[in-house]
This record gives structure tokens, C-alpha cells and sequence, in this order.
């Protein structure tokens, strides 16, 4: 976890962070749900809930049920974003922006030097006899650089790595060569096929990494 994670859990109220980040790895989440997580008291999780819901940091929507009444879910707004790392996104559009008025495709070359450097340290990690192993630390490497980032596998949908979380989101919005370039950083530390979705719902923002063998 970065510094800056430990940093803005000390200070929060208690339990406040640990809730959003359960809630911001998920599609939402009843209190129910929460309070089996954290060990703690239905009405504790409900009290803390109902506070970040009253500040506009959380939302709640009814899941329709099979059976019985729809369950009430949790999910974050827009208004919590700032609270999760950023890249300091208006420095850097300011310099991706005063780069391209000396070369018409400079910031696309600052960019891809970037990703061509992370890849080679991310190259120093992500190791492994297969895919899926490789996968693994990726998502854990970049977890620690805040993408909230995990390794799934299920029989149905296969292999991916979803992420709840991109500091990089801005310059993504900007420049749209971006998508390809971490499709190619991602293929080349896995050595696998990667198609990238990317899904927004409120203040949610998930992104996919569907893996296949070469």
C-alpha cells in the first residue's frame, strides 16, 4: 500500500476508508456484506454508512432479487474520486500540452517512453511459467501503485485482471493512443492476447484485461 494510502487511513474516520475500499473493489455492497467482511456489528457498519452517505461520498441503489425484496447496496459517488491517488493530472496535461506546441507529436512520444519505462520495471516483478502466473504479480504490482488491481480466473469468462481504480484517467480521456499503449506494455510483460474495457457506473470506473495465450 503507498504512503499515501497509510496516510489518509490514519487520519479518516475509523473504519470510513476500509468501507470505500471494499465498496470501490466491488460493484456495490449491502451493509450485511460489509459488516461480514470487517467483523463488525450490522448497526455499526449502517451507522458509518449512513454518515458517508449524508456527505455524498456514497449512493445506494436496490439490486433486484430472485426472491424476496431487492437488496440495498453501497456503491461510491464521484464525489469520493479525489479521495483515491491521482498523478497530479493538471501538471501533467500542462506539460503533455506545451510539449506538443514545440513538436506536434511530442506528448505521444513523452507517453510512450513512460509506458516503455514502467514496463521494463515492471519486467523485474512479473516473472512466471504462465500466464496466469505472471498475471498475478502484475495485478499485485500495480495494486501498489494504486490501480486496485486483481487476478481472476473462472471457467466461464477465463483469465483477466480487473482494476477499479486508474490514476492515469485523465491523460486516458486526452490522448487516445494511451489505450493501446498499456495494451502493449500489458502484452508484452504477460506474453498473451489483452482486450481492454473499460466500464463507468456513478463514481465506479472498472477496467478489464481479458487474457488469451498467444
Amino acid at each position: 500500500m503507498t504512503s499515501y494510502l497509510k496516510l489518509l487511513r490514519r487520519i479518516s474516520k475509523p473504519h470510513w476508508f476500509e468501507i470505500m475500499e471494499l465498496i470501490k473493489c466491488s460493484g456495490g455492497l449491502s451493509v450485511g456484506e460489509l459488516a461480514e467482511v470487517m467483523g463488525m456489528s450490522y448497526m455499526g457498519v449502517k451507522k458509518h454508512c449512513l454518515a458517508m452517505h449524508k456527505l455524498g461520498l456514497l449512493e445506494t441503489w436496490r439490486n433486484p432479487k430472485a426472491v424476496g425484496r431487492p437488496e440495498k447496496l453501497y456503491r461510491l459517488t464521484a464525489k469520493a474520486a479525489p479521495l483515491f491517488p491521482q498523478i497530479g493530472n493538471d501538471f501533467s496535461l500542462l506539460i503533455l500540452e506545451a510539449a506538443t506546441q514545440l513538436e506536434s507529436n511530442a506528448a505521444e512520444k513523452i507517453l510512450f517512453s513512460f509506458f516503455r519505462t514502467r514496463a521494463e520495471q515492471l519486467s523485474k516483478v512479473v516473472s512466471g511459467d504462465s500466464v496466469q502466473e505472471r498475471a498475478e504479480k502484475l495485478a499485485a504490482a500495480r495494486s501498489e501503485t494504486g490501480y486496485y488491481s486483481k487476478c481472476i480466473f473462472t471457467e466461464e469468462e477465463g483469465l483477466r485482471i480487473e482494476e477499479f481504480h486508474n490514476p492515469l484517467e485523465p491523460l486516458f480521456e486526452k490522448y487516445n493512443t494511451l489505450e493501446r499503449m498499456e495494451i502493449q506494455m500489458f502484452e508484452r510483460l504477460l506474453g498473451a492476447r489483452v482486450q481492454r474495457t473499460v466500464t463507468r457506473t456513478a463514481g465506479l470506473s472498472r477496467y478489464r484485461f481479458d487474457l488469451s495465450p498467444r
